[in-house]
């Protein structure tokens, strides 16, 4: 899974999954223009296993995360890994896929969760959080997030995503107390979606006797 070399860039000329573009438009009489990118909206699920009181989160290289630690004068020559660790690309993420079947967005985070985490979960386990705009400078996406609430006995697998698809998906465990030290470390690798439904699960579902110390 971290044998990642060979990084180098090059201009995208055409993708399956984002499509870049310019606004033009007039405000207050002012003429404008905003550069952005159409791409698919996305469901994720907070996962708890209530057998072992862990959460269940995925780990996996990001690019555009490994991307933007990189000095604009090193992007045009072939990335030299010693300066740039790979490890600078991993991030701690919700199970999440994006919208691009005909299906509900409950079946697309019931198939993540068996394809990624492993754990078949009949719909009715999972609980709508919310749904809320993901990048809104430069995409506009909508992700969709649910809690599901697991025992060892639902776990069918092993996750780790679709290797044909070329997923390399690691699964980890964190107790919450874990995860507080991890939102308090200063160097939160995570989306914003992740943060949100953690704190969520912080404020709304942690026992009261524990949410004195909550973020």
């Amino acid at each position: 899974m971290h044998n990642i070399k060979d990084i180098s860039f090059e201009p995208l000329v055409q993708s399956n999954y984002v499509k870049p573009l310019r606004m033009l438009y007039t405000q207050n009489g002012i003429r404008k223009a905003w550069d952005l990118l159409r791409i698919h909206d996305s469901v994720a699920v907070l996962l708890f296993n209530t057998t072992r009181k862990v959460f269940v989160f995925v780990r996996q290289f990001r690019p555009a995360v490994y991307f933007d630690d990189i000095a604009d004068s090193d992007v045009n020559s072939p990335v030299d890994t010693d300066k740039y660790p790979v490890e600078k690309g991993f991030t701690i993420e919700l199970c999440a896929g994006i919208v691009d079947k005909q299906k509900s967005l409950e079946e697309i985070a019931k198939d993540e969760l068996l394809e990624e985490c492993g754990y078949e979960v009949p719909l009715s386990v999972l609980r709508k959080i919310s749904t809320h705009r993901s990048g809104i400078g430069v995409t506009g996406d909508r992700q969709t997030l649910f809690y599901a609430e697991v025992t060892d006995e639902m776990q069918k697998g092993p996750g780790g995503g679709i290797i044909e698809e070329g997923e390399f998906i690691e699964v980890i465990e964190m107790t919450v107390d874990e995860v507080k030290q991890y939102l308090a470390s200063g160097d939160v690798r995570s989306p914003g979606g992740f943060l949100f439904a953690v704190t969520w699960y912080l404020h709304n579902r942690l026992p009261a006797s524990h949410k004195k110390d909550a973020v």
